[in-house]
């Protein structure tokens, strides 16, 4: 079967709690569920929006946290992946931003898309040790590196304020 192309811009949302691990999703594609794989929230951006604003609205959607555009650090990395998902041969064009939350940050998949609830059905706190021995399949697939680069960030800009 032929798929349809799809070229998307995304903005990847990486929440970095006080443990510094971050939140991923757990699904599969709705094609192939006996491949189940870990995942970043985020998604296309929409009419008019920044990628930050893109980020901020996904994070709600996907697993309703919210947060403000500005509150968003980064680009901690932009690569382009193809993949299959459904009947869409994909191109995506992804940049990932991180924000940090609070240790009791409160996940819910209420306000996903249909199509979202049906195909994910868990969420982790991962850190950059449980990302780098997994056997699990992770995407993106250099995550533990991207991780490693937003706890350097918010190190020295902890450190800042310091005397």
């Amino acid at each position: 079967m032929t798929k349809i192309p799809l070229r998307r811009f995304t903005a990847r949302a990486l929440p970095v709690d006080e443990q510094d691990r971050v939140l991923l999703l757990h699904g599969f594609d709705p094609a192939r569920p006996d491949e189940p794989f870990w995942f970043t929230i985020g998604g296309a951006t929409e009419d008019g929006e920044t990628l930050q604003e893109a980020a901020a609205r996904e994070l709600f959607e996907e697993v309703g946290i919210r947060a403000d555009a500005d509150e968003f650090s980064g680009p901690y990395d932009n690569s382009v992946t193809e993949f299959s998902w459904a009947q869409y041969a994909v191109t995506q064009e992804q940049t990932f931003f991180a924000i940090r939350v609070g240790d009791g940050a409160v996940v819910s998949f209420d306000h996903m898309e249909q199509i979202e609830k049906d195909t994910t059905t868990a969420y982790r706190w991962w850190s950059v040790a449980e990302l780098e021995s997994t056997e699990e399949i992770c995407y993106p697939e250099d995550l533990a590196s991207i991780l490693r680069r937003i706890i350097a960030a918010s190190s020295v800009t902890e450190g800042e304020g310091s005397a």
